[in-house]
């Protein structure tokens, strides 16, 4: 696969974070402890709906799918973060670095996809209740679960087939906390005319059209919640969206903000503030938000845990 390298450059060189010493140490705590709340936040979650029935529902296998995404790429990026925090210099090889670079963006864009899947399944849940089993059958959701997966590897695949044919000469000191797009294409010393066509294109798609399928649900489940006679119907109906509602504002501002800037105008540190939110802090925020915002996880934990304790006890 990695064949396409014909550069003198083996390896590469994270520039990591931040180059000052004094917070090396404080931040490697910092992302160690986000790193530990991620993996057990999204392995719970996974669990939880794995093991309570009253969670084997469309909304809750499209929310394990999101943790599995979550989990998969806090494991991509996190650890070879951590290490530059501690290490002199944080080499990467140039196969690690494509491989890296490939698996960022499988998972990102199947995060942009999921996230407009759970938008779509809100809008039916919400705006044709009566037709939802019908419509969101377990044949449904395990295709569109499958296309979000498809969609994403050949969005990944294809990106870095090209980022393979791309020549890198002495120049290999990468200015971000991994491989990253846009800080490999500065060290290229070959046209990237295609590569930034093509990154455009996908960015495009993959920010835009998921971004329209969740802007265009929500423009008809808020048309659907005022058309609600009662206070605690409205109030019911808007809180099974809340929680997707912040996870898709955090995750879409930082994405579009670190994409659909000029690189004029969004400096590199800048992109690496905008990369933290939605590499690191996304996944460690949305198992939070769906359990601490969402009363059916609240009782599910609650019976799963009472399930524990009474298995010990016996």
């Amino acid at each position: 696969m990695f064949q396409g390298n014909f550069s003198g450059v083996t390896e590469f060189n994270l520039a990591g974070l931040t180059d000052k010493p004094g917070l090396q140490l404080p931040l490697f705590l910092l992302f160690l402890g986000i790193y530990v709340v991620t993996v057990v936040g999204n392995l719970s979650m996974i669990t939880l709906i794995l093991f309570s029935s009253q969670l084997h529902t469309p909304m809750y296998y499209f929310l394990s799918s999101l943790s599995f995404i979550d989990l998969c790429q806090s494991i991509v990026i996190i650890p070879k973060m951590l290490v530059n925090f501690v290490a002199v210099k944080n080499i990467i090889s140039y196969p690690e670095c494509m491989t890296q670079f490939c698996f960022f963006a499988t998972f990102t864009i199947a995060e942009c996809h999921m996230l407009a899947v759970m938008a779509y399944d809100r809008y039916v849940a919400i705006c044709k209740p009566l037709l939802y089993n019908a419509v969101m059958s377990y044949q449904v959701c395990s295709w569109m679960i499958f296309g979000v997966y498809i969609m994403a590897f050949v969005g990944a695949t294809t990106q870095t087939v090209f980022m393979l044919k791309v020549h890198f000469c002495k120049a290999n000191v990468i200015n971000h906390y991994f491989c990253d797009l846009s800080p490999l294409l500065e060290l290229s010393c070959s046209d990237t005319f295609i590569n930034e066509v093509l990154a455009l294109c996908f960015s495009v798609f993959n920010i835009f059209i998921p971004t329209l399928t969740i802007l265009s649900s929500y423009i008809f489940i808020i048309a659907s919640i005022l058309r609600i006679k009662s206070t605690e119907g409205r109030s019911k109906a808007f809180s099974t969206c809340s929680s997707h509602i912040s996870a898709v504002a955090i995750f879409f501002g930082s994405l579009a903000f670190m994409y659909l800037q000029p690189s004029s105008i969004n400096s590199m540190d800048q992109r690496k503030v905008s990369s933290v939110f939605y590499t690191i802090v996304v996944p460690m925020l949305n198992p939070l938000i769906y359990s601490l915002r969402n009363k059916d996880v609240k009782v599910a934990l609650n019976k799963f845990l009472e399930r524990i304790f009474s298995c010990e006890q016996n």
